[in-house]
């Protein structure tokens, strides 16, 4: 028995590798232009999920809507839109970056703010609802291979596109005047233009064939995959994981890295345990991507190419005065809602519970100067266990009220916070940015959006808060108490330390900062702040809402409140109303497109808008000099008086009598 059934055993792993190869042809596309376009320019492209995105938008309203043949369109796209976005790019973004000599970490927030831009202008063009029907430019049957098994004809497309790629970049790296001037601008972009080589030229070539690469990802996976402004992008971005691996320079370890993992991916399928184990399968078979995205990550460390300590540029000078014109803002942003109905005040109700959130960025990234773009997932986990408690989940617990479960839930959730900070004390910048994007990414995908997790909760507010305004108050007295407990982490000797470790960690060290303690208690703060924000943000809408907390919208809370100001907590509150006020008072997608302009923008506005502030010159009414005192006689020797009296006779002035 066993003997018959190996050749249909060995036929399934046949065919489930070859449907594997689909996504990993993609992925593996996916890794070639962030390796190339790293090479060329020294950034990884964060926003490469939401180039493709774009592209795959814009060939399906070009095929669908506008009635265009399929090629025309996809030429379109791929020969002209994409790579004339990454030339858009480079000159207006990046390009003021690099000769500013602007760090990783302001390169990294200006690829997020061009993430988030991007999302919001396809929101606001398109809408935010999924959209089918995306054109697959190689139709037609299956072609049919020895031995019965058959291959999709877009799958020999991408694989022909990814040895046609590879063969010719390798090509113009090694045996072209380009590939010469390549090499020197990423051995030492200055020294090669002090050679005569233009390194802009080289740039721009590297944004454009990234972009294009990414416009080829979304036009290959878009037939798959409903068009989703905020699934699509995450999709993408998760294949960073092939880069990753090639440590960002080598091209045959990401499709290498890429075609396994996506056969690897098929081939899980055939898992199937009983019992509890399933779900979990399950989850993992559909989210390896994201498994192997915090293995390279957290086995990457700091050794990522490119990766360099240095000081973090996020924060700006304070200004004399502006806290006070910071705190009637925010007073009346707050107190404003109280006079709204409605609506109006139910949109209101999300304004304190976030300002909590983005208090958490700024005590991690502001105070602590570590980048996490994972809060979002700490709020999810305040408002999940939160939803967990008061429905009785928790095996051993009872079903507790809603005050008693939300504080529980802060605290179970705080010290996990230790997820990310563990791998802080040996990561920074860019490292610790991709491990704790990983971090938020797997919480969303292996708890927020599995069935056995989030099926049959009760989330409610406690019967005394039952009413809007009533709620409102409670968060207002909540956010208070948090403002409290950030201003006291800048002050003292505590606020003297963080901001050591944040200014420069080896001279911190050497003064005798415990940085390793430091970083785990700013992470633990954090992850307590965002649970709780989460938690009222889940019992203002009565429910548990896996999308409101979502990767994608923890990477724009991370860029708003790097634009408000990143060491500000008054810039938090700021950063909160605004988000909330824009989409609930405009159309969703404006507060995505302001905060992803300005923080593009952050190579002409270092610092953010409080950067901006802090840079305006103070006008001051000038001072009319004083007279320098006059001198106590008793002061001057003998002859010194008989001098200063001949002095005074020959002016004709008052003489002093001499002192006895």
């Amino acid at each position: 028995m066993p003997d018959a059934l190996a050749p249909d055993s060995l036929g399934l792993t046949i065919d489930l590798a070859l449907a594997g190869l689909t996504v990993g042809s993609a992925a593996a596309l996916s890794g070639i232009g962030l390796v190339v376009c790293h090479r060329a320019t020294g950034v990884l492209n964060l926003a490469q999920g939401a180039q493709a995105m774009l592209v795959a938008y814009l060939l399906r309203d070009l095929v669908v809507v506008r009635n265009w043949p399929v090629w025309p369109a996809v030429a379109c796209c791929l020969l002209l839109v994409a790579p004339a976005l990454g030339v858009v790019l480079d000159a207006l973004v990046y390009r003021p970056l690099q000769r500013r000599g602007a760090g990783p970490a302001e390169t990294m927030v200006a690829g997020i703010g061009v993430f988030v831009l991007l999302i919001g202008v396809v929101v606001l063009v398109w809408g935010s609802a999924p959209l089918g029907g995306a054109p697959s430019p190689f139709g037609g049957d299956p072609i049919e291979l020895p031995g019965g098994h058959s291959l999709r004809p877009d799958t020999v497309a991408q694989l022909t596109a990814i040895l046609v790629l590879a063969l010719t970049v390798a090509a113009v790296t090694r045996f072209t005047r380009f590939g010469l001037h390549l090499r020197a601008v990423v051995d030492d972009r200055r020294l090669a233009r002090l050679a005569g080589v233009d390194a802009d030229r080289v740039s721009a070539a590297g944004w454009a064939f990234g972009s294009f690469t990414a416009g080829l990802v979304g036009v290959a996976l878009a037939p798959y995959l409903l068009l989703d402004p905020y699934g699509l992008p995450l999709l993408v971005m998760e294949t960073m994981a092939v880069a990753v691996a090639a440590r960002l320079r080598s091209i045959p370890v990401a499709v290498a890295v890429g075609l396994g993992l996506g056969i690897a991916q098929a081939e899980l399928t055939r898992l199937r345990p009983s019992g509890q184990l399933l779900p979990l399968v399950q989850a993992v078979q559909a989210n390896l991507f994201v498994v192997a995205l915090l293995a390279t990550a957290l086995l990457a460390g700091s050794r990522i190419a490119g990766e360099r300590r240095d000081r973090t540029p996020l924060v700006a000078r304070r200004t004399p005065g502006g806290g006070r014109a910071a705190r009637a803002v925010c007073l009346v942003l707050l107190l404003l809602p109280l006079g709204f109905r409605g609506n109006d005040l139910r949109s209101a109700l999300l304004v304190p519970a976030l300002a909590l959130v983005l208090l958490s960025v700024v005590v991690v990234t502001g105070y602590g100067g570590q980048i996490s773009l994972g809060q979002a997932g700490y709020a999810g986990l305040g408002a999940l266990g939160t939803a967990l408690l008061m429905s009785g989940r928790i095996p051993g617990v009872p079903a507790l009220p809603a005050a008693p479960a939300l504080l529980f839930a802060v605290l179970v959730t705080a010290p996990l916070g230790l997820l990310t900070g563990w791998p802080a004390i040996r990561r920074r910048g860019l490292a610790l940015a991709l491990v704790t994007f990983a971090v938020g990414t797997a919480m969303s995908r292996f708890v927020f959006q599995q069935p056995y997790a989030t099926t049959g909760l009760t989330l409610d507010r406690p019967a005394f808060l039952a009413g809007d305004r009533a709620y409102y108050l409670a968060e207002l007295l909540l956010l208070g108490l948090g403002l409290v407990v950030v201003h006291g982490l800048h002050r003292g000797r505590l606020g003297r330390a963080l901001t050591a470790m944040r200014d420069h960690e080896p001279g911190a060290v050497a003064a005798g900062v415990d940085v390793p303690g430091l970083k785990l208690f700013a992470f633990v703060v954090g992850a307590a702040l965002a649970a709780l924000g989460g938690g009222l943000m889940g019992m203002a809408g009565r429910a548990f809402d896996a999308a409101s907390f979502d990767p994608v919208r923890g990477l724009l809370w991370f860029a708003a409140v790097v634009v408000a100001g990143a060491d500000s907590a008054l810039g938090a509150v700021l950063a909160a109303a605004l988000l909330i006020g824009l989409d609930a008072g405009t159309v969703a997608g404006v507060s995505a497109v302001a905060v992803g302009f300005l923080a593009a923008a952050i190579g002409r506005l270092p610092g953010g808008l409080a950067g901006v502030v802090a840079r305006l010159p103070l006008r001051r009414p000038p001072e009319p000099p004083s007279p320098p005192p006059p001198l106590p006689p008793g002061r001057l020797s003998p002859a010194g008086l008989r001098a200063r009296t001949l002095i005074a006779a020959r002016r004709g002035g008052p003489s002093r009598e001499a002192a006895p």
